[in-house]
C-alpha cells in the first residue's frame, strides 16, 4: 500500500506498540514514520513493513513541528497521521487511502474512546469496537464520505489522511503554534479557506487508548493561552473557548478574556490534580 503512517511518540511506548500491532493486522503501509519527541525510546519488534524513527527531542509537545518533521520523512503521496494513542482498525489505513485517492481533502475517521482497563494482551478488534465510545459532537456516516461544512472546527488530528501535495500546498501545520493546542484547528481553517474540504469517513475506525485526561487541561495552560491568542489574531474567533472559560473560572485569566487574554497567575499543583477526570470518563 502506497501510504505512510506518521505518528508522534513521547514516552508512550506501550501505546506505540499497540498502534503498530493494529497496522500489522491490516494491509501494511508502505512505511511508518515515528517521530520520537522523547529520549531513549524502547526497541521495536520485527514488523512486516519498514519503520523509520525520526529523532526530535524537545521539551513539551511541539505537535505542529513534530508532525511536519514526520511529513518530511515520508516518501509517498498518501499521508496518514495517527496519534500514538490510536489503534487503527484493520481496514483503516486502506479505507483512508481509498478516500483520499478519490477526493482531495482532509479525511478524518471516527474514534472509539476506550475505557480504562479495556486493553489486554491478545486484544480483539471486535471487543474494541464494542467498548469504544464515539465522540458525541462528531457524527460520522455508516459508510462513505461526507463533507463537514461549514464547520472546519470539527476537524481533528487524531486520525486523518491527506495528499502530500495538498499538505505541502497548505504549508503543513503552522509551527508558530508552539506546544499543545489549536494547531490542528488552524490547519483546518486554512484548508477550508483554500477550498480543501474537511471530510468524515464512515466505516473503519481508530480506537483511542485510555490515558489520564484533565478538564481543563491545566498542564498545557501556557501553550493553550498563547495558541488561542495566536489563532484569534489570524482567524478572528477564539478556539478552545470551553477550556479558556475553565481557566477564567479558576481565576487564572481575566473573566473578560474574549477582549484579550490577560494571565493572572499559574495553576497550582492542587488545581491540576483536581482537574483530572475519573478513569471512568473516556473523554
Amino acid at each position: 500500500m502506497s501510504a505512510t503512517v506518521i505518528t508522534l511518540n513521547k514516552g508512550r511506548d506501550a501505546h506505540l506498540a499497540r498502534l503498530l500491532e493494529g497496522l500489522v493486522r491490516g494491509a501494511p503501509p508502505a512505511t511508518c514514520v515515528v517521530v520520537e519527541i522523547g529520549d531513549a525510546p524502547a526497541p521495536l519488534p520485527d514488523l512486516p513493513f519498514p519503520v523509520e524513527r525520526v529523532p526530535f527531542p524537545h521539551a513539551g509537545l511541539p505537535l505542529a513541528a513534530a508532525r511536519n518533521a514526520g511529513r518530511r520523512a515520508a516518501q509517498t503521496e498518501t499521508l496518514v497521521f495517527l496519534d500514538v494513542d490510536c489503534i487503527p482498525s484493520a481496514g483503516l489505513v486502506a479505507g483512508l487511502s481509498r478516500a483520499i485517492a478519490e477526493q482531495d481533502g482532509l479525511v478524518c475517521c471516527e474514534i472509539g474512546y476506550l475505557p480504562a482497563g479495556a486493553l489486554v494482551d491478545g486484544w480483539r478488534e471486535g471487543d474494541l469496537d464494542r467498548l469504544g465510545q464515539p465522540h458525541p459532537v462528531r457524527v460520522f456516516p455508516d459508510a462513505g464520505v461526507v463533507t463537514v461544512a461549514p464547520q472546519p472546527g470539527l476537524f481533528w488530528s487524531l486520525a486523518f489522511a491527506v495528499r502530500a501535495g495538498t499538505y505541502d500546498r497548505l504549508g503543513g501545520f503552522d509551527e508558530s503554534f508552539s506546544g499543545y493546542g489549536a494547531e490542528d484547528t488552524d490547519l483546518a481553517f486554512r484548508a477550508d479557506a483554500a477550498g480543501v474540504p474537511i471530510l468524515f469517513l464512515g466505516g473503519p475506525r481508530a480506537y483511542h487508548q485510555h490515558h489520564p485526561v484533565y478538564d481543563p487541561p491545566l498542564q498545557h495552560f501556557r501553550d493553550i493561552v498563547a495558541n488561542a491568542s495566536r489563532f484569534h489574531a489570524r482567524h478572528g474567533i477564539w478556539p478552545m473557548d470551553g477550556w479558556l472559560d475553565g481557566f477564567a473560572r479558576l481565576g487564572l485569566i481575566t473573566a473578560d478574556w474574549r477582549d484579550g487574554i490577560i494571565i493572572r497567575r499559574e495553576p497550582t499543583p492542587e488545581e491540576m490534580a483536581a482537574a483530572r477526570l475519573p478513569d471512568t470518563r473516556p473523554f
